[in-house]
């Protein structure tokens, strides 16, 4: 079955109230006192839940059996820090993550609305307010530098991402130079994160090499071809499963649906004004809006957007577009982050009850998200 692009519209639409209810909530402060029971924090994507995924999971597990594992997985608009669009709603890949062994998911950013470095941050305030004991994350490189900067992280000593090299916050030494893989990436970021929030990380992360023989990019295509038989080697049987049945009820694969309607609607008839203070929005991209409008398609409005420095700014100004979040939204928005824990799944009563004690010993709210609709 093909995806209905009012599944995706209602979405989006549905995200969009959540966002603005989220947005005149107050900042959470919490006390960062030690967890009750441990927990392994894990933001990841699950588009969808691969090998790759659950070997980072049970490697973390096994070196501390006795803590939480609680997955934080990205939420609102379901548009990744690519800006593009998931395979599976978050609640499916949750409940993909808790059948998977996963104890708790908790919803993450609206990564497809943000900057890299704003995500980033909002990553990090998660962890914070978890209170993180250990960070499990997957990284590519076996360059010899690249590892002495896991082990500065690990030391808890702060590093940052430039422009085609990997500083030292401390003595600002450049310690690798060239482009880092994209999951490189967001360790280094995270790190940069955690130390603007003032979490103590070290010791805490688990590094983990990734495992070979896995593509996401070739999932998506085999996803995408309805040829999903040819992933038996990459994928659990039980991902295999919720795709096939996702598919069947007209749900999935959403990776490539855009609620095309709604975001022509938003861009052919925004004012001036409001096209100028959207999240993302850039000058020149706004006057070629402007300018060129109406569109009758997204590829005649994609030749309109600028390039930048991501190759990926297109995709996430469509996703700004459809969802029409404006900077200073974001920007409250993030200063406030996370408003709430906002709970997507749990393994059981028991495990659900240990979590909801530690958020109560950091003094934190916890909700159980509804998604009667999904």
């Amino acid at each position: 079955m093909v995806v209905d692009e009012v599944f995706v519209e209602d979405i989006i639409k549905s995200d969009k109230k959540q966002f603005y209810e989220d947005l005149e909530l107050p900042k959470q402060e919490y006390m960062n006192k030690k967890n009750i029971y441990p927990v392994i924090a894990d933001f990841t994507e699950y588009s969808p839940l691969h090998n790759g995924h659950l070997f980072c999971m049970n490697e973390a597990k096994k070196l501390h059996p006795d803590a939480l594992f609680v997955a934080v997985i990205p939420g609102l608009f379901e548009r990744n820090g690519r800006g593009l669009p998931y395979i599976l709603t978050r609640k499916k890949r949750a409940e993909l993550a808790i059948s998977l062994g996963a104890d708790i998911v908790v919803e993450g950013p609206p990564m497809g609305v943000m900057g890299s470095g704003q995500y980033s941050l909002c990553l990090a305030k998660m962890f914070k307010a978890l209170n993180a004991d250990y960070i499990p994350r997957g990284y590519i490189s076996c360059d010899p530098k690249f590892i002495i900067i896991l082990n500065y992280i690990n030391n808890g000593k702060a590093v940052a991402p430039k422009p085609y090299k990997i500083i030292s916050m401390e003595d600002k030494k450049v310690l690798l130079e060239g482009k880092l893989h994209n999951d490189d990436y967001v360790i280094v970021s995270l790190s940069k994160s955690l130390t603007k929030v003032n979490f103590d990380y070290k010791n805490k992360f688990i590094f983990i090499p990734r495992l070979e023989n896995v593509s996401g990019t070739k999932i998506r295509e085999k996803v995408s071809q309805n040829s999903l038989d040819e992933l038996s080697s990459m994928l659990p049987d039980e991902t295999i499963a919720m795709l096939k049945s996702e598919i069947e009820s007209g749900h999935a694969p959403l990776h490539d649906v855009r609620a095309e309607k709604l975001l022509l609607d938003n861009v052919n008839n925004i004012s001036e004004e409001s096209l100028y203070a959207l999240t993302l929005m850039d000058c020149e991209t706004a006057d070629n809006i402007l300018k060129n409008r109406p569109f009758n398609t997204i590829d005649d409005l994609l030749d309109s957007i600028t390039r930048g420095f991501s190759k990926h700014r297109k995709q996430r100004i469509l996703s700004v577009l459809e969802a029409c979040i404006k900077k200073d939204e974001i920007h409250k928005y993030i200063h406030n982050y996370p408003q709430k824990i906002r709970i997507l799944g749990y393994k059981n009563k028991d495990v659900l009850n240990k979590f909801k004690y530690n958020l109560k010993n950091n003094n934190l709210i916890g909700e159980i998200e509804k998604y009667a609709n999904r």
